[in-house]
């Protein structure tokens, strides 16, 4: 019998082309908020975002399921979160949906996935790992909920009055789970550069 022929994951896996979508919805986001005028680009770029947001999701689960992970996959899924995430922050501010003391709230958030890329890079040199918690989980999801609904903003809002100041709220609550998550990468950092 032919020894089975062994499946290895490549650049065109499944996983890794809704990783590359993650990746091309950022400026197409960026358009729709900078480019299309009224509900209209308020809402292309909701929907732009709610997908990459379940994307980040399901290229993971794939990923398991399939048996399809890649170090690519690895080394791409959280840079493709963090510049949607990123965009997205900067538009809402560029915007004035995040407006006033809310933008320190932005600013945490920004910072601290900063700092973490960084962190996470010099423990990956350790080889270090920090685990994924389940705050950090649930700090994710109040962050992409927080930045869907601020999107919609205006439109939204004229749905659901109110739900712009919904997303504020969510996004001070993710500003605050994000610093204390943060906190145990950091740390590691420390405690490990110390020991260097």
């Amino acid at each position: 019998m032919d020894p089975p022929i062994p499946t290895r994951p490549h650049a065109i896996s499944l996983p890794n082309v809704l990783t590359y979508a993650r990746i091309a919805a950022v400026p197409a986001l960026v358009a729709c908020l900078m480019l299309v005028e009224g509900d209209a680009g308020r809402w292309a770029a909701f929907w732009l975002f709610v997908g990459a947001a379940i994307t980040d999701w399901l290229d993971g689960y794939l990923a398991r399921r399939l048996e399809q992970q890649s170090t690519l996959g690895r080394m791409l899924d959280p840079i493709a979160d963090k510049l949607i995430v990123g965009a997205a922050l900067i538009m809402l501010v560029h915007d004035r949906t995040i407006d006033g003391v809310s933008m320190w709230a932005a600013i945490v958030i920004l910072c601290r996935e900063i700092l973490v890329s960084g962190l996470r890079e010099f423990l990956a040199e350790l080889k270090v790992t920090v685990h994924v918690t389940a705050l950090a989980k649930w700090k994710t999801a109040a962050q992409m909920v927080a930045l869907a609904v601020l999107i919609a903003g205006p439109a939204g809002d004229r749905i659901i009055p109110g739900i712009t100041a919904f997303g504020i709220g969510l996004l001070w609550l993710a500003a605050v789970l994000t610093l204390w998550t943060g906190y145990d990468y950091l740390k590691a950092g420390i405690r490990h550069a110390m020991e260097g």
